[in-house]
This record gives structure tokens, C-alpha cells and sequence, in this order.
């Protein structure tokens, strides 16, 4: 009893303790995550090779661990961005990819769900890194327009940041984007945006009718290689350039599970859903198309991105590759934040991280 009674008073005078300390104890842990946060370089840590992480693994439904698409990309010490859907920009500075590093953006089309975080990562880019040169985004025939319009939407942004944080922090020569359009390449042809320091990265044409132009991206460096392949049908053009890459980036639709969105958008009277859900199908690929298409060109590993619909309760991911598995089973169902290696002078594919 005695011991009883000493502990208790041990333990009340500790909570005491901590009671009275708390702010200080908050405001101590606050300084070690700002420290990690803030600070954080991802790329610094990561040894010379081609490495990416997915910003954005859904598509334009709204889901948890699947924000809008996008594809970071990293070669040497050089940060690409595929794509820039919803959320995809704060999503950076969780996996710890300075904003301010951002070299360039590709985009693949002008989807909404692909393009509608352009503004903000941008921006962040701009008033973290103090650049003084807007961010290139390269793109098919139709990106200036899209360029053009989020400049003019973020005009009066630009003037409010300069003139409360000067020259120093947002200088008014760095502010928003600057298009660089590329003419649509034929199939069976590339469009080579950057050869330079090792570091190749190609257009390719992909189908997303009637969503056109519409494109992939290629990024060799090192010996190491990986295909982004956007929104698109299954097609041999993807087929021929992913051969032999390490990784292939490959959007995939359930039709299956679609299906039964529709079947229950019927049932329930909701003749919107059910136009789309009926729509959508015939231009994307299926899990197990994009399967085929890794086996049949070889590569090392699949990576589905771009997922729909959301993957949100278990056995969920059985249903959604239907069989795809079997066909190629070096892959990986992307969520935000799922990571790859792929080191220089080597054939070592490492997943590094498998969500934020």
C-alpha cells in the first residue's frame, strides 16, 4: 500500500510537472518539426540516379492518399514536375521536395484535374525559392492559352506579394509561368524537350480522344529510364517507347467498378453520374491493359497512377486490377506519396517510400 501510495504521488507530481510545462514543451516540439518541415531536401539525400514520387496518384474524383495526378521527378539534382492536379503542390513540401527546386513542369493535357494546381505551385516556387525567372511549363499546342489565363487570374496576387515582401523574397521578374509549346509528335516519333548533362527527356504521342493534343513523357539519364504516359487508351505507341524502361508510369480505369457506379447512378435517378460514369471508359486504359502493355514491352516495374475510381475499402484493389496481377506482377497501385529509385550505374529498382 504503501508503494501504491509513493507511486501515485510520484506520477501526480510528474503530470504537475508537465502540466505547467506544457506550452514550453509544445512550443519545443514545434521548433523540431518546423526544423523538419520547413527545411526539408529531399533531393539532397537521394544518391545520383533518376528517382520519382507520385505528388498525385487519384484523378479528378476526390479521395484519401490519391490528390490530383502529378509525377515528380528527379534527375541528378534536377526536379521536374509532371503534371499539377489538386493539392499535388503542398503534397511536395510533405515528401519533402522543395517547391523553390522546381525546374520545369510538363504537362500531358489540359485536363482539368491535371493542370488545376499550377497557380499555387507556381507560386510557392516563386515566394520559397525567390526565383527570378517565371516556371517553364513545357505542353503541347494549347499551353500558352493555359498559361496565359492562370497569369492573368494571379495579376493582382503578383502585385499584392511584391509590394508586401520586396524584390528580396518575390521579385515581380519571377512571378507565374512561361509557356514553352511543342508541336504534337507523330506516333512513332519523340519530341526531345531537354538533351543536356545526361539527362534526355522525350514527348511521346498518347490517345486520350477527344481530348487532343495529348502526351507522354519519357526522362532517361544514367542508363536508368521511366515513361510517364498520361491519360490514354491502350496503344502500341506506349508499347514501343516503354520498352526496356526501368519504370512505366501508367494511368488506369476500372471499368469494372465504373460500371457499377453507373449501375448505381441509374437506380438512383442521377442521370449526371450516369452519363459520366458511361463516358469515361472508353478513353483511359484498364489495370489490365496497362499490364499488357508492361509485359509485352518489358520493363521492370508498373506503376499504376492517375486510379479510378478511388480506391477507399479493403479488397477494393483485387477488384480494381481484375486479374492484371497475373499478367505482370512487378507493380505497384499508386497512392501520394509512393516512391522509386533507380541509382545510376545500376539495374536496382528500390520502391523508397509507399505512402506520405
Amino acid at each position: 500500500m504503501k508503494k501504491l501510495i509513493i507511486f501515485a504521488s510520484a506520477f501526480s507530481v510528474l503530470c504537475t510537472l508537465i502540466y505547467t510545462q506544457r506550452l514550453a514543451i509544445v512550443t519545443r516540439v514545434m521548433e523540431k518539426g518546423l526544423e523538419s518541415r520547413l527545411f526539408a531536401d529531399r533531393i539532397a539525400e537521394l544518391e545520383d540516379g533518376l528517382h520519382l514520387a507520385l505528388c498525385g496518384a487519384g484523378g479528378p474524383l476526390p479521395a484519401p492518399n490519391a490528390s490530383g495526378p502529378c509525377v515528380a521527378v528527379v534527375a541528378g539534382n534536377r526536379l521536374f514536375i509532371v503534371d499539377a492536379g489538386t493539392d499535388s503542390p503542398r503534397n511536395l513540401g510533405r515528401m519533402g521536395y522543395p517547391a523553390g527546386n522546381v525546374e520545369a513542369v510538363l504537362l500531358t493535357h489540359f485536363h482539368s484535374d491535371h493542370i488545376d494546381g499550377l497557380g499555387e505551385l507556381a507560386t510557392l516556387r516563386w515566394a520559397a525559392g525567390a526565383n527570378s525567372n517565371p516556371l517553364p511549363v513545357f505542353g503541347p499546342e494549347g499551353v500558352t492559352e493555359v498559361v496565359d489565363g492562370f497569369n492573368l487570374a494571379y495579376s493582382q496576387d503578383f502585385i499584392y506579394r511584391n509590394e508586401h515582401h520586396g524584390d528580396t523574397v518575390t521579385p515581380l521578374s519571377g512571378a507565374g509561368l512561361l509557356a514553352r509549346p511543342f508541336a504534337q509528335p507523330a506516333l512513332g516519333e519523340l519530341v526531345t524537350l531537354i538533351d543536356e548533362d545526361g539527362l534526355k527527356v522525350d514527348a511521346l504521342a498518347v490517345h486520350h480522344s477527344p481530348v487532343e493534343p495529348a502526351v507522354g513523357y519519357r526522362f532517361s539519364y544514367k542508363g536508368r529510364s521511366l515513361l510517364i504516359t498520361g491519360d490514354t487508351t491502350k496503344l502500341d505507341n506506349i508499347e514501343r517507347f516503354a520498352n526496356g524502361v526501368d519504370l512505366l508510369v501508367h494511368e488506369a480505369l476500372a471499368p469494372n467498378l465504373v460500371g457499377l457506379m453507373n449501375t448505381t447512378a441509374k437506380r438512383m435517378g442521377n442521370t449526371v453520374i450516369a452519363k459520366i460514369t458511361a463516358d469515361i471508359p472508353d478513353y483511359h486504359a484498364t489495370p489490365v491493359q496497362a499490364a499488357e502493355t508492361a509485359r509485352d514491352a518489358k520493363v521492370g516495374h508498373l506503376l499504376y497512377y492517375h486510379i479510378v475510381p478511388p480506391l477507399l475499402i479493403p479488397g477494393q484493389k483485387e477488384l480494381f486490377l481484375n486479374g492484371a496481377e497475373r499478367i505482370f506482377p512487378r507493380y505497384t497501385i499508386g497512392q501520394d506519396g509512393v516512391s522509386f529509385s533507380l541509382p545510376a550505374g545500376s539495374k536496382e529498382i528500390i520502391k523508397t517510400k509507399h505512402s506520405l
